[in-house]
């Protein structure tokens, strides 16, 4: 196998690997397990920028103690359908789960369930969140913050993040719904992906810290995203971000750290969480059934030419984690990353080499 091929890897081994990684650094195996899992099940929907690749910043975080080992959030508040959560700068993932079930909880009392969460850490993919609530029969939205990365229209100097949101809604059928975008026309992620690489990047992802176009992604990293839309992109984030640190009554804007800056600063993000339980308001079978309909007029719908396949949000990824077969292709760098961490940390990467034959699909 070529070494610059993306390495084939059983998902079910890399999570037991990459688990084993967190738990040699204090987290507790339960914990570590589903950590793991998330980033796991990102690299299989195709989102790589949230995929594995980010174990080392975790791992380094967790050595630094800017990301504690705690294995859930305390609550600060609690009022009928709202609840406020301290994450305590443990991992998002944990804290996330944690944030959906309970304003899950809450909808089914109370309609809805809002779940603002203070002192948070990066919780990969916000659109598993967003589905966690659709497969408990509630629309689901994840939005969260992070350091300010784009400027205003016309601006030169970064002054909000690219904000995810992610919004779910119950469907029959396999094909989930489930929107998971953020307000900028690239993901960091991505570009850090890119960087990794030595890869280029499209040209209206970023500017240079002078506003100048790049495709160069170290100059974009050092640089400001661009928002999607324009104006309409960035004027949604700016709300993202008032929601999710004045309602958790944590950072927001300029007090989000760096993601990639001192590892030993917390990172300090602002994550919220709504639940809406559709039986409240109609039948769930009913909702259900007219959404899967209406993604179905989606998908076979007149096409323009040459296009061959009409998607919904979230198909794109289901159909990714459908092709995978329960593999995972990682590159040569990130590999080697997780190598050096399996020997720094001993634990017992030798699957890592193992010739996988492979897959033909139809």
């Amino acid at each position: 196998m070529s070494a610059e091929r993306p390495q084939p890897l059983s998902a079910e081994r890399l999570s037991a690997f990459v688990a084993a990684l967190f738990a040699a650094c204090g987290v507790p195996a339960d914990a570590a397990k589903r950590v793991a899992e998330g980033l796991v099940s990102a690299d299989l929907d195709g989102l790589h920028s949230h995929g594995v690749m980010l174990a080392d910043m975790y791992i380094e975080r967790l050595r630094k103690g800017s990301v504690s080992t705690a294995t859930a959030a305390t609550i600060v508040s609690e009022r009928q359908g709202a609840v406020v959560l301290d994450a305590g700068h443990a991992l998002g993932q944990l804290t996330g789960q944690q944030a959906m079930a309970i304003a899950i909880e809450k909808a089914r009392e109370f309609a809805a369930g809002i779940v603002p969460v203070r002192h948070g850490f990066h919780f990969g993919a916000a659109g598993k969140y967003a589905q966690q609530a659709a497969e408990a029969g509630c629309i689901g939205i994840a939005l969260c913050n992070t350091r300010p990365l784009m400027p205003a229209p016309g601006g030169a100097e970064r002054v909000v993040g690219n904000n995810p949101l992610a919004i779910a809604v119950p469907a029959a059928g396999d094909i989930p719904i489930v929107l998971d975008m953020a307000t900028s026309e690239a993901a960091m992620g991505k570009i850090r992906m890119a960087e990794k690489a030595d890869a280029a990047i499209p040209a209206t992802w970023a500017v240079t810290a002078r506003g100048e176009p790049t495709i160069n992604a170290k100059e974009a990293i050092a640089g400001m995203l661009l928002p999607t839309g324009g104006a309409k992109g960035f004027g949604l984030s700016f709300l993202i971000d008032l929601l999710c640190g004045l309602l958790s009554q944590g950072a927001f804007g300029a007090a989000v750290r760096p993601l990639y800056g001192d590892l030993s600063v917390p990172y300090d993000c602002s994550h919220l969480f709504i639940a809406i339980d559709v039986a409240h308001f109609c039948d769930l079978a009913w909702f259900k059934k007219e959404a899967a309909a209406a993604a179905e007029r989606i998908r076979s719908g007149l096409r323009a030419p040459a296009v061959t396949q009409l998607m919904t949000p979230g198909e794109p990824e289901w159909r990714t984690r459908q092709r995978s077969a329960g593999e995972v292709r990682l590159d040569a760098p990130v590999i080697a990353m997780l190598k050096r961490y399996a020997k720094e940390l001993s634990v017992d990467a030798a699957f890592l080499d193992e010739p996988r034959k492979e897959k033909r699909h139809a």
